[in-house]
């Protein structure tokens, strides 16, 4: 099978998983944007995947985002920039990507205003807030929910950034729709002060239907489109 083929396959299951999900939840299949996360995959692939219909595209590296973003600039995607974000890598980041989904601390907000002024572009910024019951420590990256008011206000005090909503993981270990169900609740209430914020990004391939069903209104896919990371990375 040429790899465009195994990459078709992958998206076409990956679209159907959507798909049902939707229809389990009442909700139109549309409201639900697809990004195919490509760490350590070529940019060949990325090609491939626009050509198949593809319009975003993840990255959680910056050199390697930086890269391939640069490498593929006339397909006309969105990159969206999901990984850990160094505060002295923010402002670079900013001048590359269509949307940053790891907005995780106030120190981020300064590099990434700088970055999208000198772009001259206004960059969507989503907030990663920490879905990490407290008994477990350290965890995953994100924001505690009680702290997301002061962080949403930096953002939205900062030239050239735009608050445009959400991102979270599930806990490693635990239940995703129990997770997902309590980032529902955290949502409604941001959006309470924050309605224009209406982006949820969440789910990936282990749990696109859980979070479709607390409603994600993007799902961060990798290994069920593009199959198993290279093992040379």
């Amino acid at each position: 099978m040429s790899r465009r083929h195994e990459l078709a396959d992958g998206l076409a299951r990956t679209r159907e998983r959507i798909a049902r999900a939707c229809r389990a939840a009442r909700r139109d299949a549309d409201e639900v944007t697809l990004t195919v996360v490509t760490k350590y995959f070529p940019a060949s692939d990325v090609r491939l995947l626009a050509d198949l219909g593809v319009t975003d595209v993840g990255e959680n590296r910056h050199q390697e985002a930086q890269e391939k973003a640069a490498e593929t600039a006339d397909l006309g995607l969105r990159w969206h920039y999901i990984g850990g974000l160094q505060s002295n890598k923010a402002a670079a980041v900013a001048r590359y990507a269509d949307v940053v989904e790891s907005v995780d601390r106030r120190k981020l907000v300064g590099g990434l205003s700088r970055g999208a002024v000198e772009r001259g572009a206004v960059l969507p910024c989503l907030l990663q807030v920490s879905l990490d019951p407290p008994e477990q420590g350290e965890g995953r990256s994100g924001v505690h929910p009680d702290d997301l008011a002061a962080l949403a206000e930096a953002v939205v005090a900062a030239e050239g950034l735009e608050l445009a909503g959400l991102m979270a993981v599930a806990p490693l270990g635990a239940d995703a729709d129990q997770a997902f169900a309590r980032l529902a609740v955290i949502t409604e209430r941001f959006r309470a002060d924050h309605p224009d914020a209406t982006v949820l990004s969440a789910g990936m391939s282990g749990d696109l239907e859980e979070a479709i069903r607390h409603g994600a209104t993007h799902v961060r896919i990798g290994r069920a489109v593009l199959g198993e990371r290279p093992s040379v990375q």
